[in-house]
Formats: structure tokens, C-alpha cells, sequence
């Protein structure tokens, strides 16, 4: 059975470097066996690849590659806490905010991009309890920002 870094590697992505801070937050927080990630917005090189509210200047199907880009920058601030991503037994929560036009209902689909990355990058301990929220507007006009908690050894 492949490790979730190998798994990453055969979907053709790689663990990017952990996002820096926006502002006065540590990207992970862990308490007993539990570690929480800060929201993580799908910055790529240090930039969001879209902008604007979902519904409007940001399809649904590209806010849901955005959350996509987000949970794998959740995965990189869970790995440079816990090493190795084979440590993580079980993806608990997601929680997934949507910028979103008004008459905008599609939240749960935008968020499955990140939950379905979850499940191919850890098989069943990527399944996970989550909410999707829709939000008037996100940090730096992003349209999509993702957090999650872990269970690790």
C-alpha cells in the first residue's frame, strides 16, 4: 500500500512549501493528538490564482479546484507538524468557506474539492465530518479558504 506523499506524487501534485502566515497565527496547532490547521487559501507561488466571489467572477467548478489547491496547502502545514502524513490516522473536520454571490448555493460542491482530494490522498482516513459555509468575502478576495482538524500518532 502507497504512503499519502506517494499518492500525492501519482495525482501529479507535490507538497508545497507551508503558506506563510497572514497575519498574527502559527499555520498548525496541536493539542494531544489532535492538530488543527489555520484557514489556508489556495495560494500557488505566493499568489491566488482567482479572485472575487463564487457565483459571480469565479465559476463553481473553478472554486472547487481552488478548495482543492487549499486542502493540499492544509496538507503541507499538517505535514511540517507531524513529519510524515503516514502518521495521520484520521481526517476529522473540514471546514470550508465559500466566498459567495448572493443567489450563490453550491457551497457543499465547491468544498467537495477538497474532500475528494482527502479521500485519494488518505483512503478511508480521509473521510471526515464538514461544513461548508458561504461568507460575504474572504482574506486577500479569495474565493475559497479551507481548515481541518487531524488525528496523528
Amino acid at each position: 500500500m502507497s504512503t499519502p506523499e506517494e499518492r500525492i506524487e501519482e495525482l501529479g501534485l507535490e507538497v508545497p512549501d507551508v503558506v506563510a502566515p497572514l497575519a498574527s497565527y502559527v499555520p498548525t496547532a496541536r493539542t494531544g493528538n489532535l492538530v488543527y490547521t489555520s484557514g489556508q487559501l489556495p495560494i500557488v507561488d505566493g499568489k491566488l490564482p482567482a479572485t472575487g466571489k463564487v457565483g459571480a467572477e469565479v465559476t463553481e467548478e473553478q472554486a472547487a479546484e481552488l478548495a482543492r489547491t487549499a486542502a493540499l496547502n492544509a496538507i503541507a502545514a499538517l505535514k511540517a507538524e507531524v513529519g510524515e502524513l503516514s502518521r495521520v490516522r484520521r481526517i476529522v473536520k473540514v471546514v470550508g468557506f465559500v466566498a459567495s454571490a448572493p443567489d450563490f448555493h453550491g457551497q457543499p460542491q465547491v468544498i467537495n474539492g477538497a474532500s475528494d482530494l482527502l479521500g485519494e490522498v488518505f483512503g478511508d482516513a480521509g473521510r471526515h465530518a464538514r461544513s461548508a459555509v458561504g461568507v460575504a468575502v474572504l482574506p486577500k478576495d479569495a474565493p475559497v479558504e479551507i481548515e481541518l482538524i487531524a488525528e496523528v500518532e
